[in-house]
């Protein structure tokens, strides 16, 4: 099974499960993927789709060490659950 393939399923099981913050990660990472695929018209490999959860994972850090600056833990929280989702894969 490919990871993209891996990557919808766990989407289904999280609409099914209405496991509302789980889903969004999934969700921007799908986004990411199908974006990718789109600009550069190819079907991305699973090396492919590491690379971009990995960038994505680097970004929510960045925005962690931002929103922790601001003092909006709320914010900080929210984004250390998607990159604990984001890491599964």
């Amino acid at each position: 099974m490919s990871l993209k393939t891996r990557i919808t399923d766990d989407m289904k099981a999280a609409m099914r499960a209405k496991d509302a913050p789980r889903l969004g990660a999934i969700r921007l990472l799908l986004a990411a993927i199908k974006q990718k695929e789109v600009d550069e018209r190819v079907e991305l490999t699973d090396t492919d789709v590491i690379a971009i959860i990995d960038k994505m994972i680097k970004q929510r850090r960045d925005s962690i060490t931002q929103y922790e600056a601001g003092r909006r833990q709320d914010l900080a929280d929210a984004e250390k659950f998607e990159i604990t989702v984001l890491q599964t894969y």
